[in-house]
């Protein structure tokens, strides 16, 4: 099987791409959009994005893209991620000038950016890109913040380690592709939808899952292109699709929403099934 993950080997992608299944062949992409590209054609059986970290928020571009390609979410992996100073043997903190990672790095490491002085941060595309940029380069005074496999495959030392502004620092993945997973019975569901622009549109839109106790876990907000302040609305629902009191909530939502999509409904993540790993998951065949 094969799983497409954006970034480079040492991502926190593919440790999230290992716990959907240790055995699978990964298969690195430059973009987010190259992941759902290589699902979507068929090379990759699965892919493995990044939709929300506990501390730097969403992954919004990951929202549009859901919407933008015909694949369903089939499960979700949480990671707890540890970020470290990586840089090439020889280099001190005294005497870096660059320090190099993902927006969502450097966001969720900003307290620590700030002790340093004089030293230019730059947002790159990738966490282990970032240490492999900084490997290739060959200069002691640049660093990248990125896992600390990441160091391990490119070669560097940590100079920092544990410096997220948070220890519970995790990211939450969405797996997607056009089969299910079968490691457990799906109970969560994610939708998006809109509605009328009209006073009390979005409570009314609400009320069809408070009134029937169906939970929210999530509500996101993202502007529909080329219809200036109006919105797509994102939420997971804490219930399978084919649960009759969310299927009758959802019945009720698509009688006034102008457009309703369930995106999937598939097994929520729990420490119980962290616990079982490293075991793959089943795959419906």
């Amino acid at each position: 099987m094969r799983i497409a993950y954006q970034g480079e080997p040492g991502a926190f992608s593919e440790a999230a791409a290992r716990k959907v299944d240790g055995e699978a062949q990964l298969v690195p992409c430059r973009s987010f959009e190259e992941v759902f590209d290589s699902v979507d054609a068929g090379p990759s059986a699965y892919g493995v994005v990044p939709i929300e970290n506990s501390i730097g928020g969403s992954i919004h571009r990951n929202y549009d893209l859901l919407l933008a390609h015909e694949l369903t979410i089939v499960g979700e992996v949480e990671l707890p991620v540890v970020h470290h100073l990586l840089a090439l043997p020889g280099a001190t903190l005294e005497g870096l000038k660059r320090v190099y990672s993902h927006p969502q790095g450097l966001a969720q490491c900003e307290r620590f950016l700030h002790t340093l002085r004089g030293v230019e941060v730059i947002a790159t595309y990738d966490t282990a890109g970032s240490a492999k940029m900084v490997a290739d380069s060959g200069s002691t005074d640049a660093a990248a913040i990125a896992s600390a496999r990441a160091g391990d495959v490119f070669g560097l030392k940590a100079l920092a380690s544990g410096i997220q502004d948070f220890s519970d620092n995790i990211t939450r993945f969405l797996v997607i592709g056009r089969r299910p997973l079968r490691n457990a019975v799906a109970d969560k569901t994610t939708i998006v939808f809109t509605v009328p622009n009209e006073p009390g549109a979005l409570f009314k839109a609400l009320s069809v899952f408070a009134l029937r106790g169906v939970d929210l876990t999530k509500l996101e907000s993202r502007p529909i292109p080329g219809r200036p302040w109006e919105y797509l609305f994102y939420a997971d629902l804490a219930a399978a699709r084919d649960n009759l009191t969310c299927s009758r909530a959802l019945s009720h939502l698509a009688e006034f929403a102008p457009m309703l999509r369930t995106l999937g409904s598939y097994p929520s993540w729990k420490p119980a099934v962290a616990g079982a790993l490293p075991d793959p998951f089943e795959v419906v065949s």
